[in-house]
């Protein structure tokens, strides 16, 4: 069974508080990305446990720590599933706010859960994927939602940005989660994001904001560059996803978008015109 593994970007993203549990409170709307995404392939085999192979884009982390891997230990703790092949062929870029690695898990939660005949509800799968990581659930439902708590609790959002060009730019620098929310400071807007994001697109910039941006921007002035320079080429909204390092854009115009994303790329800048 193969699957596509999409990506997401972050619309909004306030951290509202730091919980006792070492965790924060945050609202964000998790937005899918369909046109970038890893293939995840799962097989049954007649040996016990999981083999992994990855191939593409280089991850930061030993093979055995994979998120693809953990997905199984977890499943074959719950459901005793057992005897797999996991091929990943890696295209969404790690340490970018774009939830690659999450995507991947839950990709091969949907694949076990189909594979083996469990027929797993959605509460169980979002479980599942909730004990893997913050984001991991959205992918579960993968349409757009509003996230709140660590990210796990979901409300469906109605938000469509097919009319737009998306413009996703990977600067070099990476950040890790650590460093973005070390730099943090909690604080509770005063206008909810949903209220926010229900005025249109053309009012986003100032007011939908990403609470990670301020210090990461700091300590990376080239992530800030490339926003200034979304918006400078035409984009009508931009922001950093996730807690970075990847930054998008949207456009009305999609020559604008072209010209936006040549730019970056005669610069040898990894870019995605979406």
């Amino acid at each position: 069974m193969i699957l596509r593994a999409n990506c997401k970007i972050n619309i909004g993203l306030d951290i509202l508080r730091r919980r006792e549990d070492g965790y924060h409170d945050l609202a964000t709307v998790m937005y899918p990305v369909a046109g970038l995404y890893d293939e995840v392939e799962v097989t049954r085999t007649s040996a016990a446990g999981a083999k992994f192979r990855a191939e593409g884009l280089a991850v930061d982390c030993a093979p055995d720590q994979n998120l693809c891997l953990k997905a199984f230990r977890l499943m074959h703790e719950r459901y005793g599933v057992d005897g797999v092949r996991i091929r990943l062929d890696k295209r969404v870029p790690f340490g970018a706010g774009l939830g690659g690695g999450s995507s991947d898990a839950t990709a091969v939660l949907l694949a076990l859960d189909a594979l083996f005949g469990l027929h797993l509800c959605e509460a169980e799968l979002i479980d599942c994927a909730a004990a893997l990581g913050s984001d991991t659930a959205f992918f579960v439902r993968n349409t757009p939602q509003l996230c709140t708590g660590r990210g796990e609790i979901m409300e469906p959002v109605a938000l469509d940005l097919s009319p737009y060009s998306l413009v996703l730019v990977k600067p070099d620098e990476g950040v890790s989660t650590r460093e973005a929310y070390a730099g943090v400071r909690p604080r509770i807007p005063a206008v909810p994001l949903a209220e926010r994001l229900a005025r249109p697109v053309a009012e986003w910039q100032g007011t939908v904001g990403n609470d990670f941006e301020p210090s990461v921007f700091a300590a990376h002035p080239a992530i800030a560059s490339v926003k200034r320079r979304l918006l400078d080429a035409g984009a009508l909204y931009a922001a950093m996803s996730g807690s970075g390092s990847a930054v998008f854009g949207l456009f009305t115009d999609p020559a604008q978008a072209e010209r936006a994303a040549s730019d970056f790329r005669r610069e040898g800048v990894t870019v995605y015109l979406l």
